[in-house]
């Protein structure tokens, strides 16, 4: 007989009226598999049942059933709080119903409600340093809801799920469950992947110090090739403790020399100023050969030798195409200050670091036409090409430095420039040039020279901590020059960044209220930002503060606040306040500054920015369109990402000049070193440059616009890319500062010259133990089109006007036959001179049907096609040769190679983020300075011929006068002319 299945739960439910208790549990063990089918009439019995609970004459095991029967009751009316409750109270029966068939999806609710709980209830506990638990946190925390957790983390342990694991302790703030999880595994990319958590999830700063400090003794020695280098320094970085990196450093000397210097690179790369000089002053002297290793690795720390690497590399792989150049000077007429100072910035970014200032000495014509504040744009380009040469930078621009006299040496805006431009020159390394910076400041009352001094300072000593600096900034702040206090406001900022200094803040805070000049307000709102760089939760007071303000102008420095303090962090509360900025903000200068804000805090994750500003881009208002467009362009800087591109594109003909503006400037930004193969647009936003520059009738804005994105394609002499990102995969402050000052070109033109701050050099400078560049092969395996420089614009060729035969139509030319012949007639000639002259002579070309083109005769055959040669897939690259981001993943050291990388060369992908297919880890780390183990001491070593002080050899004095040989000087060639049209 077939069962007839159950219609309703009534039979079962009047079991719980009766007096026995054995009925009662009857009941209860009926009902728990019933409850998915007729919840909604059990809810009605939920009173019963949860007295059935607190029934003290039932047993436990009956009572915890009834807790997990209104427990999932409460589950399908989805109160999930009230089911995690009653869950919690259900102990052992919980714990088999998780392994009963169909209850998974309650289960895992219940769990991840459970978790979240947890979550909540440790959110405040910052756990102890050395056993990473803080018992006192737990003690609020019920007993049943913390022997879940438990019995999740030995659950996951026990299937090996410890990446799930790690990712619930972090969470939930359980060190002390890592360090177990390590203990039992030693495996180094676990700690690795805790590492690279910490980092891209938004836990507030104190939380991920913690964590740092607690995983960092767990990693295991550094080795050659080990996989957590990146990691460890990014640790240390992050950290900024002396403490921990000379220790670090020390146990690496002398045995893993090579791994030592490859550390203090990968520190020089992403470490501020401060911590950076306190690190070489208290690392050991060093005692007999440990002398010359620690001096090395105090010059290398110092940023001597990286800088002095990258700027012959420069110089050497200078690539610029001068025909664009002479373009953009022919058809921007310098006498308008506006494409002057465009020209001054186009050429200063293509040329930056290159030390080449060629295009200068053959316009000084051009270049004598600047005027006021021209003249100071173009002086400071000078810093821009000269950026990294520390030691002849001042005698570079001696000639243009002001004297004893405020101009002394020529114009006031070509020395305050100059001072400018000796910051420039000195980026964030400027300790030997503060006290003369300081100096000219304290010398001179002219508010021009001050205006350059005081950037210089600012941009020479970023993070610096200097209080002398601050104080003589200060003090020039007080005197309420506009000019000059604008400056200064952004120099205190630059060298307190990331301090946090309350005093600082009282004093700006205090000034930017009391001033009346909007020059001055803006200089301080955005050097309280820079105050708070890197701060995350210690700026919210301030933020709050800033973001209330009346002013406008201090609303627009809160947004650049939540910017430099969330940089890099995705944090999820800042995103949702700028984009409440961005729609409902007063002031347009707010809402565009919000806007572009939004790439500061997502240039990690540079594929969701142009999903997050799609419809920005879309907006009514043109300053949310601006922002919008430098947004796109700050964030996916270098990556080429097509979604970016196809946002942008359209922007480049909308009817607002100043959109169209940022529209090409970002484009710049986002296609450097990108090439036609790999992204078509590259080329045809070259031509629409060219095209705009050239047109007269163009919006000057525009034109301007064209000019610096001609000038960011091709930074660097095409050797630089522009990245927010530093090559171990952590923050770049000084690309981040250089971005935030150069957006404020909208307000002054000479500041577009920090965006020099964020160009990075694609460099790969393999270097052996004595710091010296041998030659070496390393293959490329792309095809070599795919990361090859554009190929040169050619110059206008003049074309020979070539005469064409005149068309004459048949009937013409019939009609002239017959007026000729009857001439004939007229004159008596004889018949057979009369007869009539074929239609087209050998000047008219008749256009009848039966003429024959040229190109229609059958004589003459195609010429045959040449067959095109097939690219190779790969090619062999040497020391010091140019590799873009995107060309990383394809580069390796063959295997038999004498040279091969102390480190791995690219960090392993671990973030799901895709850049043009490739994970966001694989475009930071990798490239840059390499630290080379000789597998063949004992072979001859050649070395790439560099200057003297990069350990080339030094050229052998009077070499041909020593030579007792006379050679016969060769004769001078016949003066001949180069057929150039041919």
């Amino acid at each position: 007989m077939v069962q007839q299945p159950l219609t309703s739960a009534a039979g079962v439910l009047a079991l719980l009226s009766e007096s026995d208790n054995n009925l009662k549990q009857h009941a209860l063990k009926g009902l728990n598999p019933l409850v998915p089918q007729f919840w909604a009439e059990i809810s009605e019995n939920l009173t019963e049942i949860e007295s059935l609970y607190e029934a003290e004459d039932l047993p436990i095991p009956a009572r915890q059933l009834a807790a997990l029967i209104v427990s999932k009751v409460y589950y399908y009316l989805e109160e999930y709080d009230e089911a995690l409750s009653f869950a919690l109270s259900a102990g052992p029966a919980f714990e088999a119903e998780a392994r009963a068939h169909g209850a998974e999806e309650y289960v895992e609710t219940v769990v991840s409600r459970a978790v979240d709980r947890y979550i909540a209830l440790r959110a405040s506990v910052i756990p102890n340093a050395e056993s990473g638990y803080d018992a006192k946190g737990s003690k609020e925390i019920d007993s049943k809801l913390q022997e879940i957790i438990e019995g999740i983390f030995r659950r996951a342990i026990n299937e090996k799920e410890y990446t799930q694991a790690i990712g619930i302790a972090l969470e939930c703030r359980r060190l002390d469950v890592i360090q177990h999880i390590y203990n039992l595994t030693k495996d180094t990319d676990l700690l690795i992947y805790v590492t690279d958590a910490v980092f891209e999830t938004s836990f507030t700063l104190s939380y991920r110090m913690a964590v740092l400090r607690f995983i960092f003794p767990l990693f295991p020695p550094l080795d050659e090739n080990c996989s957590h280098i990146h990691a460890v320094t990014r640790i240390l970085v992050t950290l900024s403790s002396a403490s921990l990196t000379i220790p670090c450093l020390c146990n690496l000397i002398p045995d893993k020399l090579l791994l030592a210097y490859q550390v203090a690179f990968d520190l020089f790369e992403s470490g501020v100023q401060e911590f950076l000089q306190t690190v070489m002053q208290q690392l050991p002297e060093g005692e007999g050969p440990q002398e010359a290793m620690y001096t090395n690795l105090r010059m290398i720390l110092s940023g001597e030798s990286s800088t002095k690497l990258y700027c012959e590399f420069l110089k050497r792989s200078n690539n610029v195409d001068m025909l664009i150049l002479k373009h953009t000077k022919d058809s921007l007429e310098p006498r308008f200050s506006i494409y002057h100072t465009a020209l001054s910035l186009q050429n200063a970014f293509m040329h930056s670091g290159t030390g080449s200032d060629l295009f200068l000495r053959e316009n000084l014509e051009w270049l004598g036409k600047a005027s006021n504040w021209s003249k100071f744009t173009a002086t400071a380009a000078l810093g821009s090409i000269h950026k990294g040469n520390l030691e002849k930078g001042k005698s570079l621009l001696q000639p243009y430095l002001p004297g004893d006299d405020a101009g002394g040496t020529g114009s006031v805006y070509s020395e305050g420039g100059a001072l400018y431009a000796l910051g420039l020159i000195n980026i964030g390394r400027g300790t030997h040039v503060e006290s003369y910076m300081r100096q000219k400041l304290k010398a001179f009352n002219d508010e021009v020279l001050q205006h350059g001094a005081a950037l210089g300072l600012g941009v020479s000593g970023i993070g610096s901590q200097s209080e002398v600096a601050y104080d003589e900034l200060r003090n020039v702040l007080f005197s309420d020059s506009a000019v000059a206090g604008e400056a200064c406001g952004y120099a205190m900022g630059l060298v307190m960044l990331g301090s946090g200094s309350e005093k600082a803040l009282d004093e700006m805070m205090q000034y930017a209220h009391e001033t009346q000049h909007e020059k001055i307000i803006r200089g301080l709102s955005i050097g309280i930002a820079f105050l708070f760089y890197g701060r995350q939760e210690q700026a919210d007071k301030v933020v709050d503060q800033l973001l209330a303000d009346k002013d406008h102008i201090l609303r627009y420095g809160g947004v650049y606040t939540i910017a430099l303090a969330y940089a890099g962090t995705a944090d999820n509360q800042a995103v949702r306040k700028l984009l409440h900025v961005a729609v409902s903000d007063t002031s347009d200068d707010v809402r565009r500054a919000a806007v572009t804000c939004l790439a500061f805090l997502l240039f990690k994750n540079p594929s969701q920015v142009p999903r997050l500003v799609q419809l920005l881009s879309e907006s009514y208002n043109p300053h949310v369109r601006c922002g919008a467009t430098l947004a796109l362009g700050i964030a996916c800087a270098g990556t080429g990402l097509q979604d970016a591109v196809e946002i942008l594109e359209p922007m480049t003909k909308d009817p607002v000049d100043f959109v169209r503006q940022g529209a090409l400037v970002a484009l710049g930004m986002i296609l450097v070193q990108q090439t036609e193969a790999s992204v078509p647009a590259s080329s045809t936003t070259r031509t629409l440059y060219a095209k705009i520059i050239g047109d007269k009738h163009e919006d000057p804005m525009a034109r301007f616009g064209a000019a610096l994105g001609q000038g960011l394609i091709d930074a660097g002499g095409r050797n630089v890319t522009i990245s927010l990102q530093s090559r171990a995969g952590g923050q770049n402050m000084n690309a981040i500062i250089g971005m935030v000052l150069f957006c404020q070109f909208w307000y002054w033109y000479p500041l577009a010259h920090c965006v020099a701050l964020a160009f990075e050099s694609t460099a790969i400078i393999g270097l052996n133990q004595d710091l010296k560049a041998p030659l070496l092969d390393i293959v490329s395996n792309a095809r070599p089109s795919l990361f090859a420089y554009p190929s040169p614009t050619k110059p206008p060729t003049k074309e020979a006007v070539e005469k064409v035969a005149t068309a004459v139509l048949s009937t013409t030319a019939k009609a002239k036959a017959r007026a000729k012949e009857k001439k004939e007639k007229g004159e008596g000639l004889d018949a057979d001179a009369k007869s009539p002259k074929p239609s087209g002579t050998a000047e008219d070309v008749v256009m009848g049907d039966d003429t024959k083109k040229p190109e229609e005769e059958p004589d003459k055959a195609a010429p045959p096609t040449e067959k095109k040669k097939k690219e190779p897939t790969s090619e062999t690259l040497q020391n010091f040769s140019r590799v873009t981001p995107a060309q990383l993943a394809h580069i390796s050291f063959p295997p038999d190679a004498r040279f091969q990388p102390v480190r791995s060369f690219t960090a392993s992908a671990r973030s799901k983020s895709k850049v043009n297919g490739k994970s966001a880890s694989e475009r930071y780390a990798g490239g840059g300075i390499i630290m080379l183990i000789d597998r063949r001491p004992e072979e001859e070593t050649k070395f790439v011929d560099l200057p003297p002080e990069l350990g080339g050899e030094q050229p052998e004095a009077m070499a041909v006068d020593q030579m007792a040989v006379d050679v016969e000087e060769a004769e001078m060639p016949q003066p001949f002319e180069y057929p150039f049209e041919s």
